[in-house]
């Protein structure tokens, strides 16, 4: 049976077919070929969402599409513009560094990445062209899927079950997320001083930094008031994405003054057709992951893998080899919950920290959020850019070999990840 699934859904992708639509049509042609009862179907796909953990999804999508109507992208764009100063590749760091801010409230790169594509593509394009303005702005939006709060985190935390927290792999993702963020700023700094780019913004001043802290101080209260309080264990994950709904809703309201009232069922409308489209794939995907489980699949992947080595990194680098590959052609979410339920488990078995390894899980397939053919994030730049993804591939391909070599060093050098939150007591 789990031939059957995986050879229908790659036809199904192939000749088209959306990813929701490929997951639920394999599905349906593996319960046809193993005569397993159909009425299994509905009841596995309600169960995968009616989840309290995912409604933090939503959440956070709302508290995004709030912060992007309500300008405080824009003063988190001003705020990065003050910090950076007048230096080489100046506005392609700004936009990474607002990226890395926008990210500690979304925490969805789709998101993100459109928000950035609409207020920054073109004037990056002026002065770098519109090649490596819209790789600027894909991996500086893919930096939301790091930088907690990370809706990918949450589905993974889910997925996995009680062995690992979402709080935890928050921290997980701090470290790794600012040097993420700090190695980008370098290669945008390199490549611009190589290609001669001009220099923009106006030099470093106390007195424009200052200034910038008294007009969002409030708004970056938020990031700390949403991490802080499901870090400390004084909130859910869901419940803190509640509280930053209504935090972006009344600095957009009264702060920055920018959103109003008629913008809100908008933003709720736009939040709930990405959310559908996540919610699709998960339950869809759901069936698929309860066939393989029927068919025995995930023992036997365990039995194969530990019979081909039983050395924990070898595993490690056979894992970051699947999922590259998954990367290419899956949507994250799909693969998540498609791959979580099968992998974890051996994981475990090899007595891997489940904290590590999930969060080399959810780095890896996030990294693959810009690799095509399927990378969404580069779908969503290419369509706002307006260009091919041959073109943003030229400048692009520097920040993903970063982003894997730092994802190496994650592997080799556990504490990297592991540190901050076990220090935290996860």
């Amino acid at each position: 049976m789990s031939g059957v699934i995986i050879g229908t859904f790659f036809a199904a992708a192939l000749i088209g077919m959306p990813l929701a639509f490929a997951l639920g049509f394999s599905a349906l042609v593996a319960l046809t070929h193993g005569n397993v009862d159909f009425n299994m179907l509905p009841q596995r796909m309600m169960h995968a969402v009616n989840a309290f953990p995912l409604m933090a999804i939503p959440l956070f999508m709302l508290a995004g599409q709030l912060m992007i109507r309500g300008g405080i992208a824009e003063r988190l764009i001003q705020l990065a513009n003050a910090f950076v100063g007048r230096v080489a590749g100046g506005l392609a760091q700004v936009a990474i560094l607002a990226g890395a801010g926008m990210a500690t409230v979304s925490g969805a790169s789709v998101a993100d990445a459109s928000a950035l594509a609409s207020l920054l593509v073109r004037e990056l394009g002026k002065i770098y062209g519109i090649g490596f303005a819209a790789a600027i702005v894909a991996a500086a939006g893919n930096l939301a899927a790091i930088i907690p709060p990370s809706n990918a985190m949450i589905v993974y935390a889910y997925m996995a079950g009680s062995s690992v927290s979402v709080a935890g792999l928050f921290l997980a993702g701090v470290v790794p997320g600012l040097l993420l963020t700090a190695g980008m700023m370098a290669i945008a700094s390199i490549m611009a001083k190589r290609r001669g780019y001009p220099l923009t913004g106006e030099p470093i001043s106390r007195a424009g930094i200052a200034r910038e802290l008294r007009r969002s101080w409030l708004v970056l209260l938020m990031p700390v008031v949403v991490l802080g309080g499901i870090i400390g264990g004084a909130f859910t994950a869901t419940e803190g994405a509640a509280i930053a709904v209504l935090y972006a809703l009344l600095a957009g309201l009264f702060i920055t003054r920018q959103l109003r009232l008629r913008d809100i069922p908008q933003c709720v409308v736009d939040a709930a057709i990405t959310t559908a489209i996540v919610g699709a794939l998960i339950a869809f995907a759901s069936t698929v992951t309860f066939l393989f489980t029927v068919d025995l699949l995930p023992a036997r992947l365990s039995e194969g893998i530990r019979a081909f080595t039983s050395d924990p990194l070898v595993f490690n680098l056979l894992v970051a080899g699947i999922l590259f590959i998954a990367g290419m052609f899956l949507e994250s979410n799909a693969a998540y919950v498609m791959l979580v339920p099968l992998l974890h488990p051996i994981a475990m078995a090899y007595g891997l920290d489940p904290l590590h390894f999930g969060f080399l899980f959810v780095f890896n397939l996030v990294l693959g959020m810009l690799t095509p053919p399927v990378g969404v994030v580069l779908f969503v730049v290419c369509g706002v850019a307006g260009i091919s993804i041959g073109q943003i591939m030229r400048h692009l391909w520097p920040f993903i070999a970063f982003g894997f070599g730092l994802l190496i060093l994650c592997m080799l050098w556990p504490p990297l990840a592991t540190g901050l939150p076990h220090v935290l007591g996860y």
